[in-house]
């Protein structure tokens, strides 16, 4: 184990000391998040975060596997190719925006490469059918779907400062919990990896990113997130025979696939584009009952840390009256959280907007 958490402080240091280099180099280049209507920062703040990040997880995983006696495989070959190519898809992107379909083809790229090199859901554990085995194309189908939701999961959540990173901190240190518990002997190291060098790099990004944030991570660093989230829960959790391994990572994941979900069914009702910014997404609307900037993102924390709790209890947990009185009490406390402004607070003064704007804060 120390070799993880050797490699979780390498990623960590990494990520903490080119941050402030990325942030000079952007603002150089003016790769910079100019403010506007569907966004709520209000300064120009730079992006490219999504960089340091990355140098964060190759320098983890380095260094794992220069001082453990582990050997890199096909599949972690295949996701650090991948994630490089996601990373320069979504430089591109922060630079000069690509078209919707420029940039689903950089996704589809990236997620076809670990794909390739072995990284896939080949069976699942389906209620009522037990395990059902996939063939090849399908296996490549299911896999590349996974991977690219997970993705725009992580990249539509990204709308305040520090959002995005501390959820998947939170997730893929609950991922690393799991792995290093369950999983096949081998397969579950490479998923361990991968999950504890993303918490690091997050954790340490977080320290530039949190409100008010003096760097955005970008679609650079958000969908390099999503990208490593989705390799990782393939390696660590589905590709275990467990009754709950669908589960588990579409409950510790909750809050962006939830909020992802809701985007694409309310844009496709308005009869607008997928790709269209709004201001209706999860933590828009908490900061629209009064809620503030850094609060709102601290509940979201707080949501996302329960289901991750409550996933990892899924699966470890014996007694389930046990879990379900404790799965209460949780989600009753998160709603007295969530709703005290709208059950305090005097109400708005009609055609006034409660949100309370940040100096250096996100927007989608």
């Amino acid at each position: 184990m120390k070799e993880f958490f050797i490699s979780f402080g390498a990623a960590f240091v990494v990520t903490i000391f080119l941050t402030p280099l990325v942030r000079r180099l952007a603002i150089r280049i003016n790769a910079v998040d100019v403010p506007e209507e569907k966004k709520v920062h209000e300064s120009p703040t730079p992006t490219l975060g999504g960089i340091a990040i990355f140098s964060g997880v190759i320098a983890g995983f380095l260094v794992y596997f220069a001082i453990s006696d582990y050997k890199i495989s096909a599949d972690i070959i295949g996701i650090m190719i991948g994630a490089l190519v996601i990373l320069i898809c979504g430089i591109i992107d922060d630079i000069r925006p690509l078209s919707p379909p420029a940039k689903v083809f950089g996704q589809v790229l990236a997620a076809g490469i670990p794909i390739i090199m072995g990284v896939q859901i080949q069976s699942m554990y389906i209620p009522g059918f037990s395990i059902v085995s996939f063939s090849t194309e399908l296996s490549v189908v299911i896999s590349l779907i996974w991977i690219i939701a997970f993705m725009n999961a992580i990249n539509l959540i990204d709308g305040l400062d520090g959002l995005a990173a501390g959820i998947t901190c939170i997730a893929a240190a609950s991922i690393f919990y799991y792995s290093t518990r369950v999983g096949v002997i081998g397969v579950y190291v490479e998923a361990a990896l991968i999950s504890i060098v993303l918490a690091g790099a997050t954790l340490a990004f977080l320290r530039y990113n949190f409100n008010p944030a003096s760097i955005f991570m970008g679609d650079s660093g958000s969908m390099l997130l999503g990208f490593l989230l989705g390799t990782s829960t393939i390696q660590g959790m589905l590709k275990s025979v467990a009754a709950t391994a669908l589960f588990i990572p579409l409950i510790a994941l909750g809050i962006p696939l939830l909020d992802t979900g809701m985007a694409v069914i309310r844009r496709a009702f308005k009869g607008a584009a997928i790709t269209n910014r709004d201001k209706e997404h999860l933590h828009y609307r908490l900061m629209a009952i009064g809620h503030s900037h850094r609060k709102a993102v601290l509940i979201l924390y707080f949501w996302t840390a329960l289901l991750c709790v409550a996933s990892l209890m899924v699966r470890f947990m014996a007694s389930s009256v046990k879990l379900w009185l404790v799965l209460l009490l949780a989600f009753g406390i998160g709603f007295a959280l969530t709703s005290y402004p709208r059950l305090h607070a005097a109400p708005a003064k009609k055609g006034k907007h409660r949100v309370r704007r940040k100096k250096n804060g996100n927007g989608e």
